[in-house]
């Protein structure tokens, strides 16, 4: 997944550190050195994620936009210039422009905040921030927590004795709080000196960025692999007790089996072009073939792997996953009835290929089975207002028609909360009234203006005629048996 770090540039990060036996350093000499220790590491284990670098004070700039160069955010590291005081919301506010433009907000992000620990003075600080957090509107608020899925890593230039000695601890620990709880606050154990960032930066390395090493098998084939981004638990929301659930570090491929959510995976720690290797056989076949191959996580558990082109000449091997449960795709049946087409008594496609035993039947008769009021067109809902109309046109003879029509459109006007479309129904029902010609039945006037009033009872929400399983029934007038005789 994608990697912002957001390096604090203010002048309380130029603040001496002594060390000794060497020269005089700043707080900010500090956070490029266990930078650049972070960034070899990406270079080396990370390489097919994407990076930006973000330095802030009182306001932010985008050093490196997302990229694979490790080299290019190492030399911007080298060319950052000191400015004036901390304002870490307009920080946070940068990073979500930057994330939103670049991915959206359904593509996971780490954030990766780089500061001293000092939250700044006056309007614009964090303790500003939040205390004023409650009393925002909506154009204002707080850009914690992250508009897309992330986790937020605080590495502080400072040790734990320093931040509880003011209230920084406690207002960091406020951001990962404002952050859905998704994050970590590091600091450096003891002394201030190299040894010792090298080693906070180790710990975020070990939670955040360690590699995610399996073995793809298919029969007597294996093959070992490398999966970026590292796979996150998936946690089964149970009534009782949640239950994560882990992938295995051995994949098994089960056959061909299809779609979209996207975890690169590639051949590791092997020589290119001297040893055999499956996954690279795997890979071009799926790519020539144009077809995807399901793969076992763990017990119950299934994805798929599949190639996808990120650009003219290079394409990776992804892999989706699917959610845990023997029946992950309900046309596809039980995963583990799947097998070979030897093993069947007769050819489930024909001899001709021409049929499939594809999409199996649901023994359940499902809900979006049934005929429902769908609105995705404009067209769609022009063509519901235009049936129901020209029923009214038509009264007294399609009486229960006009009625069936106007309560379909009715439910489905109050379960999307489009209160506003009985009104104008409403409106079209009391002109259409005002049309009728002299010659037109009597008992029309009357059912048009009946109904024209229940709609705009409806959309008003504040009545038991406004509930949902409520249907407007015809009126009952002197002309209503004649013309029920008729019909």
């Amino acid at each position: 997944m994608p990697t912002v770090v957001v390096m604090d540039v203010s002048l309380s990060m130029t603040r001496p550190v002594s060390v000794e036996g060497s020269e005089e350093y700043q707080r900010k000499h500090l956070a490029v050195h266990g930078l650049t220790m972070l960034f070899e590491h990406m270079a080396t284990n990370y390489k097919l994620e994407f990076t930006a670098l973000v330095v802030f004070s009182s306001l932010w700039e985008l050093m490196v936009p997302f990229t694979r160069d490790y080299n290019t955010l190492q030399e911007a590291l080298s060319n950052m210039d000191d400015y004036d005081k901390t304002c870490l919301e307009s920080a946070l506010l940068g990073v979500c422009n930057i994330v939103q433009q670049e991915w959206g907000a359904a593509i996971p992000c780490q954030v990766v905040l780089v500061t001293d620990g000092c939250l700044g003075i006056g309007r614009g600080s964090l303790r500003h921030s939040l205390a004023t957090h409650n009393q925002r509107s909506e154009s204002n608020r707080f850009p914690l927590p992250f508009p897309f899925p992330s986790k937020l890593y605080v590495m502080c230039m400072a040790n734990l004795e320093e931040l509880q000695s003011t209230d920084s601890l406690d207002c960091l620990e406020r951001l990962i709080d404002l952050n859905n709880g998704e994050g970590q606050i590091f600091t450096i154990d003891g002394p201030l000196c190299l040894k010792n960032v090298q080693s906070m930066f180790g710990k975020l390395i070990d939670v955040a960025y360690t590699p995610f090493h399996a073995v793809l098998k298919c029969g007597h084939l294996t093959s070992d692999v490398q999966v970026f981004p590292r796979p996150e638990p998936f946690i089964i929301d149970e009534e009782i007790d949640p239950i994560p659930k882990a992938i295995n570090t051995e994949g098994d491929e089960v056959g061909p089996g299809i779609t979209d959510d996207t975890e690169d995976e590639n051949s590791a720690n092997q020589i290119a072009g001297k040893i055999p290797n499956f996954c690279v056989l795997l890979h071009g076949s799926l790519k020539v073939e144009g077809m995807v191959a399901v793969v076992q996580l763990g017990p119950e558990w299934y994805g798929m792997l599949y190639s996808q082109a990120d650009s003219k000449k290079k394409s990776n091997l992804m892999m989706s996953l699917f959610e845990p449960g023997p029946e992950p795709l309900p046309w596809l049946g039980k995963m583990a009835q799947l097998g070979p087409i030897s093993d069947a008594k007769e050819n489930p496609y024909g001899e001709d290929d021409n049929k499939s035993p594809f999409p199996l039947q649901p023994k359940n008769k499902r809900s979006y089975a049934q005929n429902v009021t769908v609105w995705i067109k404009p067209s769609g809902l022009q063509t519901d207002v235009q049936k129901i109309l020209r029923n009214a046109r038509k009264l007294p003879e399609k009486t229960q028609t006009f009625y069936k029509e106007l309560n379909r459109l009715r439910k489905a006007a109050l379960a999307f909360g489009f209160l506003d479309l009985l009104k104008g129904v409403a409106d079209m029902l009391e002109r259409e009234c005002t049309l009728l010609p002299d010659t037109a039945h009597p008992d029309a006037a009357f059912q048009l203006s009946h109904a024209a009033q229940q709609l705009k009872v409806a959309s008003t929400g504040a009545s038991e005629y406004a509930a949902y399983d409520h249907n407007i029934a015809p009126l009952q007038t002197d002309f209503s048996g004649s013309s029920t005789e008729r019909m």
